[in-house]
C-alpha cells in the first residue's frame, strides 16, 4: 500500500493507542515517519516495530507544551528526511475531572496547554515547513465530548478539545491558498489507556458500550485509518471539518 509514498509524516502523542497505532499505518503506507511523546522507551520499541516491518521511523521524546519540543519535531523531519508533508497532532490529557467548582487553576491551566496551546504551538512550526514543499496536511484530535455530547465532571478536557475545532476552523481558511489542509477527527470511544483510565470498572466500561448503536468500542486501528484518509490524497477538497468518527453515539437514542 503506498497512499503517502514519498511523503514525510510527524505524530504526536504516538507513545500508544490512536497515535502508536497510526504512526504504523503511516510507515506501512509508505510514509517517512517523526514520532513524538514524553515516554522515550516506549517511542523506541514502535519505532523498532515500523522498522522490522520495512518501515522507516525516528523519535524525539519531549513534552509538547513546550515551545521549543515543537519546532524540534519539525526540524528533526527536515534534516533527517527533507521535509514534512503531514502532521498528526495526537496527544491528548483527561485532566482533572469532577465538579466544575472544584477543579484547580492549574489543573485546569495543564488541560488547556495540553490539548490546545501546544496545537498552536504544533501549527506555528509545522505549516511553514508544509508550506516549503507546496502544502501539507495538518490533522488534531479533538472528540464528541463538548461538540455534540456532554458529560459531567469533564469541563476542561471539553474546552480543550473543542477549541481545537475553532483552531482547525481558522488554519483551513488561513492557509488555504498556500496548500495547507486542516482537518479534526472526533473519535467515540476507543479501547485505549486513556479509555480505561477513565472507566476503571467494569460497570463504567458497560455503560459507555452501551451508548453505541454496535454496543461496541472502536480499535485503535480503526482510527488510523480515519486519519489516513485525512492524511491522504483522497482528502484533498477536506479541509475546516470537525470530522465524527465516533461510532454514531452523537446520534444514538437507543
Amino acid at each position: 500500500m503506498t497512499a503517502l509514498i514519498n511523503k514525510v509524516a510527524l505524530v504526536t502523542g504516538a507513545s500508544s493507542g490512536i497515535g502508536y497505532a497510526t504512526a504504523k499505518l503511516f510507515a506501512l503506507e509508505g510514509a517517512k515517519v517523526v514520532v513524538g511523546a514524553r515516554r522515550r522507551i516506549e517511542l523506541d520499541t514502535l519505532v523498532k516495530e515500523i522498522t522490522a516491518a520495512g518501515g522507516t521511523a525516528v523519535a524525539l521524546a519531549g513534552d509538547v507544551r513546550e515551545e521549543s519540543y515543537a519546532k524540534a519535531l519539525v526540524d528533526l523531519a527536515t534534516e533527517v528526511f527533507g521535509g514534512l508533508d503531514v502532521a498528526f497532532n495526537n496527544v491528548g490529557t483527561l485532566g482533572a475531572m469532577g465538579p466544575t467548582t472544584q477543579i484547580l487553576l492549574a489543573d485546569w491551566t495543564k488541560t488547556i496547554e495540553t490539548n490546545l496551546t501546544s496545537a498552536f504551538l504544533a501549527a506555528k512550526y509545522q505549516a511553514p515547513a508544509m508550506i516549503t514543499r507546496g502544502g501539507g496536511s495538518l490533522i488534531f484530535t479533538s472528540t464528541f465530548v463538548g461538540h455534540t455530547v456532554a458529560f459531567p465532571g469533564m469541563a476542561a478536557y471539553a474546552a480543550s478539545k473543542s477549541g481545537l475545532i475553532g483552531l482547525v476552523q481558522a488554519l483551513a481558511v488561513e492557509f488555504a491558498l498556500q496548500g495547507i489542509r486542516a482537518n479534526a477527527i472526533l473519535p467515540g470511544g476507543t479501547d485505549t489507556a486513556m479509555y480505561r483510565e477513565m472507566n476503571t470498572t467494569q460497570e463504567a466500561r458497560d455503560f459507555v458500550v452501551s451508548l453505541y448503536p454496535a454496543r461496541r468500542l472502536a480499535t485503535p486501528e480503526e482510527m488510523a485509518r480515519s486519519v489516513l484518509y485525512l492524511a491522504s490524497d483522497a482528502s484533498t477538497f477536506t479541509t475546516g471539518s470537525a470530522m465524527l468518527v465516533d461510532g454514531g453515539v452523537s446520534v444514538n437514542r437507543t
